[in-house]
């Protein structure tokens, strides 16, 4: 039983902390290795069974006991050193009172999109939403619970930009043009939702270590989107406060630090303001270049990533060598090896055995040497 206070739900002892242990900038025996979306659709029960869908998936029941099978299976068929529960970032909105539905073919849309300033009036008190997420700490507990200190279990949430994205484009967008006319337009009410997206994003975290969670990762995954200016003005200051906030609530709290890792896909303009936004690891993209990026934040946080997910697609030969050459230019410590961003549905299990593998052999090799 771990002495962190989290013991008290009764958690089986951790037999693998690779992953943590890199996270928090130690020496490991070999570079752990998860992979973003590992619990998806590429597995052919989740395939079969795509309809159930995820952990609170937008516009479907709330219900916590059939997903944790999803987070379950990926590490029965291969060797990850961690586990990360099968949620959905809308699950906030979705708790703010915003409506939102699975369109097939096009994904989660919100038939009411915040259009003006007034819209703001409609969102439920940000305090409240922990409260309306406690089917996601209920999958928590019982994954961790199943895990039987297999690996360490990840939580996660969306960034304020990204969500706020969502809310005002009203679903994906190739341009957010909406959002970031938002921005341009009305600079005063986009600060205040975004404020109320980091005071419900604070005890949702928080909520997550207290039911489980070993680590968390913050996905700002619309970071492109906006260029150096918008984003240090209406993204990096809310991770900053995520990060900072949630850290000082697990420590009022009795509760025992976690790692935190903040992912900005195509934020690579922004990798030395992220590696100083107060979260233990950064997580890099495929478009940027691991030995430049070292560079580039030092060596005072953990680097993940960042194999481009299309790899996948070629062969386990070349996955091994694309792997090799990845590794050896991360190096071996503070390290943890992932993909530049999620799995995709038609993937072949096989080649993501030979990813996982090919980390593992990899980078024991490179530390003999």
């Amino acid at each position: 039983m771990e002495a962190n206070g989290l013991g008290l739900k009764g958690f089986p002892e951790l037999k693998n902390d690779t992953f943590l242990r890199a996270a928090w900038g130690e020496e490991t025996d070999y570079t752990p290795v998860w992979c973003m979306r590992q619990a998806g659709r590429y597995l052919p029960g989740e395939r079969a069974g795509k309809d159930s869908g995820g952990l609170g998936k937008p516009g479907q029941p709330r219900t916590f006991s059939q997903p944790v099978s999803c987070f379950l299976q990926p590490l029965r068929r291969f060797p990850l050193d961690a586990a990360i529960i099968f949620s959905d970032i809308l699950v906030v909105p979705q708790a703010l009172g915003m409506e939102v539905t699975m369109v097939p073919g096009k994904g989660p849309s919100f038939p009411e999109p915040l259009r003006e300033e007034r819209d703001l009036e409609r969102l439920r008190d940000p305090t409240v939403v922990a409260s309306e997420l406690g089917y996601v700490f209920q999958a928590i507990t019982l994954t961790r619970q199943r895990l039987a200190g297999r690996v360490p279990l990840i939580g996660f949430a969306g960034a304020p930009w990204t969500l706020m994205a969502y809310m005002v484009e009203g679903g994906g967008s190739s341009t957010m043009a909406q959002a970031k006319r938002w921005l341009y337009q009305r600079p005063q009410a986009s600060h205040q939702l975004l404020r109320i997206l980091t005071d419900a994003l604070i005890p949702y975290l928080v909520g997550q270590v207290v039911a489980g969670a070993q680590a968390l990762q913050l996905f700002e995954s619309h970071a492109g989107h906006l260029g150096p200016h918008l984003f240090n003005k209406f993204a990096l200051p809310y991770i900053r406060d995520v990060a900072k906030r949630v850290k000082a609530r697990l420590q009022e709290a009795g509760l025992a630090p976690v790692p935190m890792i903040i992912f900005a896909k195509d934020g690579h303009f922004a990798l030395e303001e992220l590696a100083q936004a107060g979260y233990e690891v950064v997580g890099l993209d495929w478009t940027v270049a691991p030995k430049k990026a070292r560079e580039r934040v030092g060596k005072t946080v953990t680097l993940q990533g960042n194999l481009d997910p299309c790899a996948l697609y070629a062969s386990e030969e070349e996955i091994g060598q694309l792997v090799k050459q990845m590794l050896d230019d991360f190096g071996p410590q503070r390290y943890i090896a992932n993909l530049g961003h999620g799995l995709y549905p038609d993937m072949d299990p096989e080649h993501v055995g030979a990813f996982v593998d090919a980390v593992h052999r990899h980078s024991r090799l490179l530390r003999q040497n």
